[in-house]
């Protein structure tokens, strides 16, 4: 497990992911979560978006990625998300387990578009979407942090199942231990020199090559996800404005983050606001800081997810 990324008291744990990659795993058409850092927890994992707008270049990347893949295993008619929304809580997945890179790409008892996924050096292997009828206007942070306990009790009782393109059950090694799948655990079933045997089409490759070029642009610097005042001029089609009252969380006000007593989880204390969706970019307060406390480095670095 990576420095900065330890396993700990989890509560509601929460990713905040650049778009399109968010709503891609949210409607169960991404099955994979590419990190350089292993998955700290297993079961349920909170997806929000990030604040910026992605724009049409990337979205045409990562959909002419996934048909491509699909069409791998014969799935010709992929649905797209019509709208790709930032800064709000979409769903959630249930992340099973994590693998490296190569022993996803030769794991021969998952379908050969879920092997096209492992583009980077950590697979999260993540099973059964849900999404949020609305998603909630919401701050991210880097790294896996806790979602505060309101907008959760809000936030679990709008989730509605999500019936993916080609849905993957990930077998366990051990069945009895959901922890049991990690880096190095189906090493010994899995011949290290193999390499896929499946034939590249020229589209397939350049589709694999589009999708690693729009991972890139989030790989060359650590962005902060939330704190980057955005402007209003909206770079996609996909995140047309729609006017929606907002409602507030009763929190106690404060300028400070706390850290739990697992030195992983993020807890977040100061007043927010949480509203139904509105598919607009808004300005976000910059993420308040206490003392020398950080998020964990890394996450929103681009790693093709």
């Amino acid at each position: 497990m990576r420095r900065g990324h330890s396993s700990g008291n989890y509560r509601n744990p929460c990713l905040t992911m650049h778009q399109p990659w968010a709503s891609l795993l949210v409607y169960g058409i991404k099955r994979i979560e590419g990190r350089t850092w292993a998955a700290p927890i297993r079961g349920r994992l909170w997806i929000h978006a990030a604040s910026k707008v992605p724009d049409e270049a990337t979205i045409k990347a990562m959909e002419d990625f996934y048909r491509e893949i699909y069409a791998v295993d014969g799935i010709a008619d992929l649905k797209f998300p019509e709208y790709y929304p930032v800064s709000r809580l979409l769903g959630c997945v249930e992340v099973v387990g994590c693998v490296r890179r190569e022993e996803l790409a030769c794991w021969e008892m998952v379908p050969e578009g879920v092997r096209l996924e492992a583009q980077t050096d950590l697979c999260w292997l993540c099973e059964q979407p849900q999404k949020l009828l609305i998603p909630f206007e919401m701050r991210g942070y880097q790294g896996v942090y806790n979602l505060e306990k309101k907008i959760y009790e809000a936030a679990i009782r709008g989730l509605t199942p999500v019936e993916g393109p080609l849905p993957v059950k990930f077998l366990l090694p051990n069945p009895q231990d959901p922890f049991s799948l990690k880096p190095g655990s189906i090493s010994a079933n899995v011949p290290e020199t193999r390499t896929s045997e499946l034939e590249r089409s020229s589209s397939l490759t350049a589709a694999i090559a589009g999708a690693r070029a729009a991972a890139t642009q989030f790989s060359k610097k650590v962005q902060d996800l939330e704190t980057t005042p955005q402007t209003n001029t909206a770079q996609s089609v996909r995140t047309l404005p729609l006017k929606s009252e907002s409602f507030e969380e009763d929190t106690t006000p404060s300028a400070n983050l706390s850290e739990t007593s697992n030195k992983g989880a993020l807890t977040s204390n100061n007043k927010e606001k949480i509203s139904p969706i509105k598919y607009e970019e808004i300005t976000r307060p910059s993420q308040p800081s206490s003392g020398g406390l950080r998020p964990h480095p890394g996450a929103p670095s681009k790693h093709f997810t």
